[in-house]
Protein backbone atom coordinates (compact mmCIF):
# COMPACT_ATOMS: atom_id res chain seq x y z
CA UNK A 1 0.00 0.00 0.00
CA UNK A 2 0.92 3.01 -0.87
CA UNK A 3 -0.54 6.75 -0.29
CA UNK A 4 -0.14 9.87 -2.24
CA UNK A 5 -0.53 13.08 -0.65
CA UNK A 6 -1.42 16.21 -2.16
CA UNK A 7 -0.87 19.65 -0.80
CA UNK A 8 -2.32 22.91 -2.60
CA UNK A 9 -1.95 25.97 -1.11
CA UNK A 10 -4.46 28.14 -2.03
CA UNK A 11 -5.37 32.08 -2.29
CA UNK A 12 -6.19 33.72 0.90
CA UNK A 13 -10.20 33.15 0.89
CA UNK A 14 -10.80 30.89 -1.55
CA UNK A 15 -10.87 27.43 0.17
CA UNK A 16 -14.13 27.24 0.90
CA UNK A 17 -15.43 27.71 -2.46
CA UNK A 18 -11.98 25.01 -3.41
CA UNK A 19 -13.55 22.30 -1.00
CA UNK A 20 -17.17 22.90 -2.16
CA UNK A 21 -16.05 22.16 -6.01
CA UNK A 22 -13.63 19.53 -5.08
CA UNK A 23 -16.27 17.90 -2.82
CA UNK A 24 -18.59 17.45 -6.23
CA UNK A 25 -15.72 16.65 -7.93
CA UNK A 26 -14.79 13.66 -5.95
CA UNK A 27 -18.80 12.44 -6.14
CA UNK A 28 -17.67 11.67 -9.57
CA UNK A 29 -14.03 10.67 -8.96
CA UNK A 30 -14.55 8.07 -6.25
CA UNK A 31 -15.98 5.19 -8.60
CA UNK A 32 -12.35 5.10 -9.80
CA UNK A 33 -10.98 5.33 -6.29
CA UNK A 34 -12.08 6.67 -2.82
CA UNK A 35 -9.78 9.24 -0.65
CA UNK A 36 -8.46 7.94 2.49
CA UNK A 37 -8.78 11.31 4.01
CA UNK A 38 -9.12 15.07 3.33
CA UNK A 39 -8.21 17.77 5.50
CA UNK A 40 -7.75 21.58 5.55
CA UNK A 41 -5.47 23.66 8.02
CA UNK A 42 -6.80 25.17 10.74
CA UNK A 43 -3.94 26.02 12.76
CA UNK A 44 -0.02 26.07 11.41
CA UNK A 45 0.53 27.26 7.30
CA UNK A 46 -2.88 28.17 6.28
CA UNK A 47 -4.59 28.13 3.32
CA UNK A 48 -3.73 24.62 2.66
CA UNK A 49 -5.80 21.31 1.67
CA UNK A 50 -4.45 18.41 1.63
CA UNK A 51 -5.93 15.41 -0.26
CA UNK A 52 -4.95 11.84 0.43
CA UNK A 53 -5.18 8.95 -1.99
CA UNK A 54 -4.75 5.12 -1.50
CA UNK A 55 -3.42 3.04 -4.32
CA UNK A 56 -2.34 -0.72 -3.99
CA UNK A 57 1.09 0.46 -6.51
CA UNK A 58 2.20 3.21 -8.50
CA UNK A 59 1.34 1.00 -11.59
CA UNK A 60 -2.28 1.17 -9.95
CA UNK A 61 -2.01 5.08 -9.20
CA UNK A 62 -0.88 5.48 -13.12
CA UNK A 63 -3.93 2.87 -13.68
CA UNK A 64 -6.46 4.79 -11.75
CA UNK A 65 -5.47 8.48 -13.04
CA UNK A 66 -5.40 7.47 -16.63
CA UNK A 67 -9.30 6.37 -16.17
CA UNK A 68 -10.40 9.22 -14.29
CA UNK A 69 -8.84 11.82 -16.27
CA UNK A 70 -11.14 10.68 -19.03
CA UNK A 71 -14.39 12.12 -16.70
CA UNK A 72 -15.56 14.93 -18.18
CA UNK A 73 -16.29 15.86 -14.14
CA UNK A 74 -12.89 15.35 -12.76
CA UNK A 75 -10.32 17.20 -12.07
CA UNK A 76 -12.11 19.10 -9.93
CA UNK A 77 -12.40 23.42 -11.11
CA UNK A 78 -10.19 24.26 -8.47
CA UNK A 79 -7.08 25.75 -10.19
CA UNK A 80 -8.14 29.49 -10.53
CA UNK A 81 -7.49 29.13 -6.35
CA UNK A 82 -3.91 27.35 -6.43
CA UNK A 83 -0.65 28.86 -5.55
CA UNK A 84 1.55 26.19 -5.12
CA UNK A 85 0.84 22.65 -5.48
CA UNK A 86 2.80 19.23 -4.60
CA UNK A 87 2.66 15.79 -4.32
CA UNK A 88 4.49 13.00 -2.07
CA UNK A 89 4.00 9.31 -2.27
CA UNK A 90 4.53 7.53 1.58
CA UNK A 91 4.80 4.41 2.82
CA UNK A 92 3.42 3.15 6.07
CA UNK A 93 4.39 2.01 9.10
CA UNK A 94 3.58 -1.52 9.32
CA UNK A 95 2.52 -1.29 12.54
CA UNK A 96 0.01 1.95 12.05
CA UNK A 97 -3.74 2.12 10.51
CA UNK A 98 -4.53 3.21 7.31
CA UNK A 99 -6.60 5.71 7.50
CA UNK A 100 -9.24 3.96 8.83
CA UNK A 101 -12.59 5.32 8.22
CA UNK A 102 -14.79 6.46 11.28
CA UNK A 103 -15.33 9.91 13.15
CA UNK A 104 -11.82 9.72 15.46
CA UNK A 105 -11.35 13.69 15.58
CA UNK A 106 -12.61 15.91 14.41
CA UNK A 107 -9.41 18.00 14.88
CA UNK A 108 -6.18 16.63 13.68
CA UNK A 109 -2.31 16.89 14.36
CA UNK A 110 -0.33 16.68 11.94
CA UNK A 111 3.22 16.17 12.57
CA UNK A 112 6.08 16.16 9.70
CA UNK A 113 9.78 15.77 10.44
CA UNK A 114 12.96 16.07 7.88
CA UNK A 115 15.38 13.75 9.36
CA UNK A 116 18.67 12.48 8.89
CA UNK A 117 19.54 10.14 5.84
CA UNK A 118 19.41 6.08 6.75
CA UNK A 119 17.74 6.80 9.92
CA UNK A 120 13.78 6.02 8.81
CA UNK A 121 14.52 2.26 10.00
CA UNK A 122 15.95 3.63 13.77
CA UNK A 123 12.63 5.44 13.22
CA UNK A 124 10.37 2.37 13.13
CA UNK A 125 12.53 0.48 15.41
CA UNK A 126 12.01 3.04 18.28
CA UNK A 127 8.30 3.78 17.50
CA UNK A 128 7.61 -0.09 17.43
CA UNK A 129 8.58 -0.49 20.95
CA UNK A 130 6.58 2.24 22.25
CA UNK A 131 3.36 2.50 20.01
CA UNK A 132 1.44 0.15 21.90
CA UNK A 133 1.40 2.20 24.99
CA UNK A 134 1.12 5.87 23.48
CA UNK A 135 -1.85 4.45 21.82
CA UNK A 136 -3.55 3.36 24.87
CA UNK A 137 -3.83 6.96 25.91
CA UNK A 138 -5.38 8.03 22.41
CA UNK A 139 -5.05 6.33 18.92
CA UNK A 140 -3.08 7.27 16.08
CA UNK A 141 -4.59 7.68 12.48
CA UNK A 142 -0.89 7.18 10.18
CA UNK A 143 2.78 7.30 10.51
CA UNK A 144 5.06 7.10 7.33
CA UNK A 145 7.66 8.29 5.50
CA UNK A 146 8.31 9.31 1.97
CA UNK A 147 9.25 7.04 -1.18
CA UNK A 148 9.16 9.49 -3.43
CA UNK A 149 9.15 13.31 -3.90
CA UNK A 150 10.96 15.10 -0.69
CA UNK A 151 13.03 12.22 0.70
CA UNK A 152 14.10 11.56 4.52
CA UNK A 153 10.59 12.92 5.15
CA UNK A 154 8.71 11.65 8.12
CA UNK A 155 5.05 12.41 8.61
CA UNK A 156 2.19 11.19 11.90
CA UNK A 157 -1.01 12.54 12.12
CA UNK A 158 -3.10 12.13 15.27
CA UNK A 159 -6.68 12.75 16.15
CA UNK A 160 -8.12 14.41 19.22
CA UNK A 161 -11.60 15.67 20.46
CA UNK A 162 -10.16 18.67 21.22
CA UNK A 163 -7.03 21.31 21.83
CA UNK A 164 -7.27 20.82 25.41
CA UNK A 165 -7.07 16.76 25.17
CA UNK A 166 -4.33 17.22 22.69
CA UNK A 167 -2.43 18.81 25.19
CA UNK A 168 -3.52 16.59 28.31
CA UNK A 169 -2.53 13.50 26.50
CA UNK A 170 1.17 15.10 25.43
CA UNK A 171 1.91 15.83 29.30
CA UNK A 172 0.79 12.55 30.37
CA UNK A 173 2.70 10.87 27.69
CA UNK A 174 5.31 12.70 29.16
CA UNK A 175 5.03 11.91 32.28
CA UNK A 176 4.34 8.93 31.96
CA UNK A 177 8.08 8.40 30.24
CA UNK A 178 5.72 6.69 27.40
CA UNK A 179 6.45 9.36 24.25
CA UNK A 180 8.29 10.04 22.65
CA UNK A 181 10.31 6.85 21.90
CA UNK A 182 13.52 7.09 23.28
CA UNK A 183 16.50 7.79 21.24
CA UNK A 184 14.81 9.54 18.25
CA UNK A 185 15.66 12.85 18.55
CA UNK A 186 18.94 12.59 17.23
CA UNK A 187 17.81 11.96 13.79
CA UNK A 188 15.73 14.58 13.50
CA UNK A 189 16.91 17.61 11.36
CA UNK A 190 13.54 20.13 11.58
CA UNK A 191 10.24 20.00 12.57
CA UNK A 192 6.64 20.97 11.49
CA UNK A 193 3.37 21.02 12.97
CA UNK A 194 -0.13 22.19 11.72
CA UNK A 195 -3.65 21.06 13.23
CA UNK A 196 -6.08 20.00 10.18
CA UNK A 197 -9.97 19.61 9.92
CA UNK A 198 -11.32 16.33 8.16
CA UNK A 199 -13.95 17.88 5.15
CA UNK A 200 -17.57 17.44 4.67
CA UNK A 201 -16.72 14.27 2.52
CA UNK A 202 -13.67 12.85 4.21
CA UNK A 203 -14.05 9.36 4.66
CA UNK A 204 -11.99 9.89 8.28
CA UNK A 205 -13.58 12.65 10.43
Amino acid sequence: MIFEVRTYQLKPGSMPEAIKRFGAGYEHRKKYSELAAFFYTEIGPLNQIIHIWPYESLAHRTEVRAEASGDPNWPPSIAEFAVDMSSEIFVPFPFTPTFEPGKVGPIFEWRSYNIVPGSIGKIRDGWAGAIDKRKALSPITMAMHTELGPLNKFVHIWPYESLAHRAEVRAKARADGIWPPKGGGGNLVAQENKIVVAAPFSPIQ
